[in-house]
């Protein structure tokens, strides 16, 4: 190592104090992480001794040897120009390139930082975990083999005595830098100072290297129709920027589930595509619709970028049958929707456009209910200059919405089997303050729309469906809105008292009857939507005539961050046809229901939220939400509390009336005990319900987790169960599930 030696040598033959040195030289190109060319060797030392006849050069006390990323510490470090090799002593200390931190009490380095080894090592890698070895030689400039080795991720997580919660005891490690692999061999896991697993051969990626091709944690599973299942993934990286993911499950009463996960970075975008297949070994135990001998699945998702304005996506899924992904924990989703869209943003400009397919997947949907949206395309543009004072927005939407047959989802509710949906709508919006406070809100909302709309169901028509027909409508809505709001402050915070007057004037819903509800089925009266000029949230239906919604809105608001907010009102039906007439909505008589809510929020350990819905003659309460959230001491918890009538007209068939709490207890040791409940009162039965503990520290995650589902959709029946995941870092996790009983 000649930089080395002319380094020392230029500190003189023996120096007294602080010695240093710094010369620039060319490096020969050994391996991808040397230092540029030109790099200096920077050497400091309290001494540097210089033997001329045996060409050794010896640098003494406090010494530091910087050769561009590379740094090393020591107490003494030795170098023979005639072996180009140098040794370190005492306190060793090498930070290299990659970031790994090595420490020993003997380094013996040679041919320029590549090879060597060391004594009593402990090598801190930039995952944070850390690698202890009795030996290490290093080869090659890549090939390092550690004996008797012990591997941990586990800093703060220890027992007394110093003892990391787990730690990886190997005869011999292979740390292949090219590969980026970690190779153990007679591997012991110990976990609390006790064995409790044995492997002949594992390897892991090392930090450099996370995406490495090989083995993934394997997968455990057990059911009673399943039988055991046992996956052992295989990660195959193809290049930097794809890979492939091999998931082979042998199921013991089904047969083998073949999966695979490809992902690919294309620059402008990302795509998966995920697929698998089973032949089932005894499909008549199983009950419909998966009773099939041949089961599999393909789903697919992607978003690219054109440019800064525009970019484009496509997602979808295709199985045997509708319960095939559910049933193997590939996707929980009841509603597949594939489509291909492209969305452009330009200020105030956006477009989106979509061509799509839903496909209901619970035992409910109609079995010839899938929906085509062929095409769905979506325009706005707000004006930059202002008209007459105010905002000004145009939109439009076209939709074509195709089915292979008519359906009623709910009573009253009639999609048909065709429907294509041309609107425009004008939005103006202005606002201003008078000089006394008042807040003034004045809008203009006129829609315009075409439909052609075949097979609608209308049970007052000879065979129960209408023709092909076209229709034409045009809905305006005009109104303002008016608040005063009241200040006043206090120590410590200020309150705000606001009153609120809205009217608004629309035209009748014209030729309801002959437009099916596709969009606008999920309205909702609440005091959330109180003061909203049109509850319904899409196009396909019309809050019409002439309305006031009244109400008082309360705010009190601690310097302290805590706050309380109250509203309450009322909406009265003037003039006109009521939209929701015939409904249980609460909107359905000239005089709503009352409307009230509440959030409370003393800091920021605790929130309390509630809505509720009274007959407005008794005061009788209809629906009702509450929710409560704590986070105090080591405790956290979410209750929640729902109660809503029947409203088929708004997609609620049955009465609905639920509990759902869920809480954990955190100990100060890293130990947890956490549980869950969903109840009924309809039904006065448990929905689901769980309960488990869980430990986790800086290195270690575990969760032991007793559940129960009674909910049943086809062949996905009532289910009891144990889980148990265990992550450890830098070696990742697994999860075992199985009945309790």
């Amino acid at each position: 190592m000649p930089l080395l030696a002319l380094a020392l040598l230029a500190g003189g033959i023996l120096s007294a104090g602080t010695a240093r040195a710094i010369i620039t030289d060319s490096v020969p190109k050994f391996h991808t992480k040397k230092p540029a060319e030109g790099t200096p060797v920077d050497v400091l030392a309290e001494t540097i001794v210089y033997d001329s006849r045996r060409d050794v050069a010896t640098a003494l006390g406090r010494v530091q040897i910087t050769w561009g990323p590379y740094v090393l510490l020591a107490r003494k470090v030795i170098y023979n120009r005639r072996t180009d090799r140098f040794q370190a002593e005492g306190e060793v200390h090498l930070r290299e390139p990659n970031g790994n931190v090595l420490t020993a009490n003997l380094v013996n380095i040679d041919d320029r930082f590549r090879d060597g080894f060391a004594r009593h090592l402990r090598l801190i890698m930039t995952n944070g975990a850390t690698m202890k070895a009795r030996y290490a030689v290093r080869r090659n400039g890549s090939i390092t083999v550690y004996t008797d080795v012990a591997y941990t991720a586990c800093k703060t997580c220890r027992l007394k005595g110093g003892v990391p919660l787990w730690e990886l005891k190997s005869k011999q490690a292979t740390h292949d830098e090219r590969k980026g692999r970690i190779y153990h061999r007679d591997m012991t896991l110990e976990f609390a100072g006790v064995p409790v697993f044995w492997l002949p051969w594992l390897s892991h990626p090392d930090p450099q290297h996370p995406r490495s091709t090989g083995f993934l944690v394997p997968r455990f599973s057990y059911s009673g129709d399943m039988g055991v299942g046992v996956g052992i993934p295989y990660f195959v990286n193809l290049a930097p920027n794809y890979d492939v993911t091999f998931i082979p499950t042998v199921y013991s009463k089904r047969g083998l589930l073949a999966r695979a996960i490809w992902r690919h970075n294309t620059g402008p975008g990302t795509y998966t595509v995920d697929a698998g297949g089973m032949y089932q070994l005894k499909p008549e135990t199983v009950d419909p619709p998966g009773n099939h001998r041949w089961r599999w699945y393909a789903k697919a998702d992607g978003t690219f970028r054109i440019n800064r304005r525009w970019q484009w996506g496509f997602s979808g899924a295709i199985q045997s049958d509708r319960t095939m992904m559910r049933r193997h924990d590939v996707d929980e989703r009841n509603m597949i929707h594939s489509r291909l869209w492209i969305a452009g943003l330009d200020d105030r400009n956006y477009l989106y456009a979509e061509a799509g397919h839903l496909n209901g997947l619970l035992d409910v949907d109609p079995k010839r209910g899938d929906q085509a949206l062929l095409p769905w395309l979506y325009h706005e543009y707000t004006f930059d200059t202002p008209v007459v004072g105010g905002a000004l927005t145009f939109s439009t939407s076209l939709r074509t919405l195709l089915r292979s047959a008519s359906d009623t989802p709910f009573a009253g509710v009639y999609v048909p089997k065709r429907q294509t949906l041309l609107a425009t709508r004008l939005q103006w919006r202005r606002e201003w303050i008078t000089g006394g406070g008042l807040l003034l809100r004045p809008f203009l909302d006129v829609r315009s729309e075409f439909r052609q709309v075949r097979s609608l169901p209308d049970p007052s028509v000879p065979g129960g469906l209408r023709d092909a027909e076209a229709t034409a409508r045009l809905l305006p809505a005009a109104g303002f809105d008016a608040r005063w709001p009241w200040l006043a402050d206090f120590d410590g915070g200020y309150h705000v008292l606001t009153p609120v007057a809205q009217l608004i004037a629309a035209t009748s819903e014209r030729l309801r009857e002959k437009v099916g509800n596709e969009d606008a089925i999920a309205a909702r009266y609440s005091a959330a939507t109180l003061f909203l000029h049109d509850r319904y949230p899409g196009l396909d239906r019309f809050e019409g005539g002439v309305r006031a919604n009244l109400g008082l809105a309360y705010g009190l608001y601690r310097d302290d961050g805590g706050f309380l907010r109250a509203t309450f009102g009322q909406t009265l039906h003037l003039a006109g046809r009521n939209s929701f007439a015939g409904s249980d909505s609460g909107l359905q008589r000239k005089r709503a229901d009352f409307v009230a809510g509440l959030a409370f929020a003393p800091n920021d350990r605790f929130l309390f939220s509630w809505q509720g819905r009274f007959d407005p003659r008794s005061f009788r309460p209809r629906d009702q939400e509450a929710q409560l959230r704590i986070s105090f001491w080591n405790l956290q918890a979410d209750i929640s509390y729902a109660r809503q009538l029947a409203d088929p007209l708004h997609g609620r068939p049955r009465t609905e009336h639920q509990l759902t709490g869920e809480a954990a207890w955190r100990f100060d040791n890293g130990w947890q005990v956490f549980g869950g409940w969903r109840y009924s009162f309809r039904n006065s039965w448990t929905m689901n319900r769980f309960i488990g503990i869980g430990y986790d520290c800086d290195c270690f995650t575990m969760s032991l987790k007793y559940s129960e589902d009674f909910t049943e959709d086809a062949d996905a029946v009532f289910d009891r169960s144990i889980s148990l995941s265990i992550r450890l870092l830098t070696l990742g996790g697994g999860k075992a599930v199985g009945p309790a009983f």
